[in-house]
């Protein structure tokens, strides 16, 4: 049996599983994505990393500015398509994952039930988990909650940043989709997530929660940094009597130390920039400033005078 497809998808880490169906036996029928957008001075159209793929390999697609518009539904259901299938996506209204007549199945970047949410690859880093995984289950009424297909798990190194976990789980995500299908095509109908007490969830990231909190332990400092590298970066703030500025760190390491410091300080030595911790001293390797591209600490302070025992402000903006 050679399933119909539609595919959902927009970002990168899309178009990893979208080439594999591609290139597989089944069939594409559309590929639904983002609509393209202007930006920059120039106003110029950009199309996302789905789009292109599909351009170059003559997909059809179909890019709704919503999803309840009347053509948009109509093509999705003279598709004829047996399932649709989504990969870093938006949340679908069941107007549209309820066409299907096997449903529609989902692609996600942890081991279900845990880590629900918007941001599976950061959190699972940012807590320290030492495993995480991909799972592929079958669309409900629930945010991330339905009928479990497959789940491949993957292992978390302790040096493991965000852009690292991720080229893993792209690599995984090739494998399992294929095998999801077949298992679609041998009457794999999925089993029930298991009701678990103390979930740990992955909610949207925002300016609250990947603040730096200088009064959290060092190492958990250091796992946020990399948990948030490169994206959206963690931060903090610098202030001065004059200014304040706000600054990001993609790449640190920490050293801990017998000698104990009350406050937080940012200290200029020669061509390194150290944070005093009451545990130590975070190293910021790779950084960045307001209006600036990310830089190594030698190339900040080649470039910008930033003057020693800066105090390091925790108010929220």
């Amino acid at each position: 049996m050679s399933l119909k497809l539609v595919f959902f998808g927009t970002p990168d880490f899309a178009v990893h599983s979208l080439k594999e169906i591609y290139n597989s036996n089944f069939v594409l029928e559309y590929v639904v994505t983002n609509p393209d957008k202007k930006s920059g001075r120039g106003r110029k159209i950009n199309k996302s990393a789905v789009k292109s793929f599909c351009l170059e390999n003559n997909i059809r697609t179909l890019q709704p500015e919503e999803f309840t518009e009347t053509e948009f539904i109509l093509k999705l259901k003279r598709s004829k398509a047996d399932l649709f299938v989504i990969v870093a996506f938006k949340k679908l209204p069941k107007l549209v994952w309820e066409i299907p007549p096997l449903g529609t199945i989902n692609l996600h970047a942890s081991i279900l039930p845990n880590y629900r949410g918007a941001a599976p690859i950061n959190w699972v880093i940012i807590n320290q988990q030492r495993e995480t995984g991909i799972t592929t289950f079958y669309i409900n009424e629930k945010i991330d909650s339905g009928k479990i297909i497959l789940i491949e798990k993957i292992k978390i190194d302790k040096s493991e940043t965000y852009d690292s976990l991720k080229e893993k789980m792209i690599l995984k995500s090739k494998e399992i989709i294929i095998s999801t299908l077949n298992e679609i095509v041998k009457g794999n109908k999925g089993h029930k997530q298991g009701h678990h007490k103390n979930l740990k969830l992955a909610p949207k990231l925002n300016k609250y929660n990947t603040r730096i909190d200088w009064s959290a332990p060092l190492n958990k400092i250091d796992s946020q940094i990399r948990g948030l590298s490169s994206y959206p970066g963690a931060w903090t703030e610098l202030i001065t009597k004059e200014v304040s500025i706000i600054f990001k760190i993609f790449s640190a390491s920490i050293e801990y130390s017998n000698k104990e410091s009350n406050s937080e300080n940012i200290l200029l030595v020669k061509d390194r920039i150290i944070i005093t911790h009451y545990e130590g001293i975070l190293i910021c390797h790779e950084i960045q400033i307001p209006n600036k591209k990310r830089m190594t600490a030698k190339e900040i302070l080649n470039g910008n005078h930033l003057k020693p025992f800066l105090k390091l402000n925790n108010c929220i903006l």
